[in-house]
């Protein structure tokens, strides 16, 4: 996905450069059981779909994302009375869930009509990395042939195997310790289903679920649901690993087991899969320490790092494709800008600084913060704050190309860190918040379409603004996050005195505190 997606926005960019793609598995790849990572959010969608052009296949061979959607279900079997956060109805900037099978054959299939070489079944041999003016050598065995070539750029999108991270040890371990297991089931499950209740029923317009990113959410872990265009429904568990042992999960059987303690009608609904067809489970795989870092992604010895290959943070909220899009864009902007006689190295180190921010901004988002899972009262505050901070900071600065644009942000350099330093108090509150809380599970749904501010914010994603209009919206941004954080210290401590919320407040300087916004759930505020 990684290297497909660079491949045409280096062609793209540049009609006359010559690429070669060396991709080890044979393509076409296998429908639905190729490739995790099938959900993709606002950037990476915007990427896909508007910077690649590839919104026709999106739209008629994947299927549109009705948002995320969790419930607290943990024990239970009565889907349609716990609390349900979620949207009623589409939000206005689309996102996908992709079949990445479909997927990586169409890019594979697109890259060869736009003329780039794209050799599937390609095995690595070796890589001599160079510096300065000299070319890079690789070599490879295709088709029974051993070949070894030159090429001034070389661009590592070689997943979890991480070629040139491992060559010139750069992995870095960022203290996430968290499990995932994941199985494809051949046919769709409809969580609709899992209720006959009117009202349940048409809370959402149109009422299909289904086609959300659903989360079954737990003390220390969430389980997704995420269908899939071939007909298909992948299912995961994702786990804090000192809550939920990676033991007690990395087989079928033992996640069915896990399954029938913590989410029972899920069990029972893939129990009933089974019976009625023995065939139905395409495939397993699980991964302990998902979760890494890389010391440096983008080198101006002409090569970099990109996708798996350099960092990871965590399935939950879906940003693989986010940084596939900005770490692809970074090196498409140095590929260019060195071709054309530009110095690359202070460019190399700054791409390089803001790819990292971004990445520390979202580790704080997963780091520590799996216990609140199993909130239903700070939860679907945490996810507002998070979808808040993304929408209004990161997917801005994507949305209006501003990546790229040094002086743009270096000039929000000062708004950048006090709102990336609030993000890291807020996200110390909610956990100590969470420890706190009960488990006060009402039968109600948190309708984010309800929040106008809210739904608003995801509709300005799609506006095009000028430099001044970006300005202003950043400065927007930061008010709201300011507003948004103090209704949040006021909640928290309002339901529990012992928390002072002193680094919050300290960041917020006080400017704001004692002023009611009103702009999470009702429920909330009246607790």
């Amino acid at each position: 996905l990684a290297g497909l997606s660079l491949a045409l926005q280096l062609r793209q960019r540049m009609q006359d450069l010559n690429i070669l793609v060396l991709e080890r598995q044979q393509h076409p790849v296998p429908l639905a059981a190729h490739k995790v990572g099938e959900s993709c959010v606002e950037i990476g969608a915007h990427y896909f779909d508007t910077v690649l052009g590839l919104k026709p296949h999106l739209v008629q061979q994947q299927i549109k994302k009705f948002g995320f959607r969790f419930f607290f279900s943990d024990g239970r079997r009565d889907i349609d009375q716990v609390l349900e956060l979620g949207a009623s109805r589409h939000l206005a900037t689309p996102s996908y869930q992709l079949d990445r099978g479909i997927f990586e054959n169409y890019l594979g299939e697109e890259t060869r009509r736009n003329g780039i070489r794209f050799l599937d079944g390609a095995v690595i041999r070796g890589f001599t990395l160079n510096s300065g003016a000299v070319d890079h050598q690789i070599s490879y065995c295709h088709e029974q042939a051993e070949i070894t070539i030159e090429a001034p750029w070389l661009i590592d999108a070689s997943g979890r195997a991480g070629l040139i991270k491992r060559r010139l040890g750069l992995a870095q371990d960022n203290g996430h310790e968290a499990t995932a297991v994941w199985f494809r089931l051949k046919h769709r499950i409809d969580i609709d289903h899992w209720s006959t209740d009117p009202a349940w029923l048409n809370r959402c317009t149109p009422p299909e679920r289904w086609r959300s990113t659903n989360h079954l959410v737990g003390p220390g872990y969430w389980v997704w649901l995420i269908p899939l265009a071939s007909g298909s429904h992948s299912v995961g568990i994702v786990a804090d690993a000192h809550m939920h042992p990676t033991e007690t999960l990395n087989s079928f059987d033992k996640s069915m087991v896990w399954l029938q303690r913590h989410q029972p009608r899920l069990a029972q609904a893939i129990e009933t899969m089974q019976e009625a067809q023995q065939d139905c489970l395409q495939d397993f795989a699980w991964l302990r320490r998902y979760s890494y870092g890389c010391e440096r992604v983008f080198s101006a010895d002409r090569w970099a790092l990109t996708g798996d290959a350099g960092v990871f943070l965590d399935p939950f909220y879906s940003p693989g494709s986010d940084f596939i899009a900005i770490g692809n864009t970074y090196i498409t902007e140095l590929i260019s800008h060195e071709r054309k006689g530009g110095a690359i190295q202070a460019r190399a180190a700054i791409y390089d600084r803001f790819y990292h921010s971004f990445y520390d901004s979202m580790l704080s988002i997963y780091r520590g913060q799996y216990p609140i899972f199993g909130s239903p009262s700070v939860l679907p505050v945490k996810v507002i704050w998070d979808y808040t901070y993304y929408w209004g900071v990161l997917c801005q600065i994507f949305f209006q190309r501003k990546l790229t644009d040094v002086a743009a942000l270096s000039g929000l350099r000062e708004s950048l860190t006090s709102t990336q330093q609030l993000n890291y108090a807020v996200q110390r509150l909610l956990r100590e918040w969470s420890a706190l809380s009960g488990s006060e599970n009402p039968s109600m749904m948190l309708d984010q379409a309800q929040l106008d501010w809210f739904a608003e914010l995801n509709r300005g994603l799609i506006d095009t603004l000028d430099r001044e209009g970006f300005k202003q919206r950043m400065h927007a941004t930061t008010l709201q996050l300011h507003a948004l954080a103090t209704e949040i210290l006021e909640v928290a401590c309002a339901q529990h005195p012992v928390l002072d919320g002193a680094e919050v407040r300290g960041l917020l300087g006080g400017e704001c505190f004692g002023q009611r916004t009103r702009m999470l759930f009702e429920t909330h505020t009246m607790h």
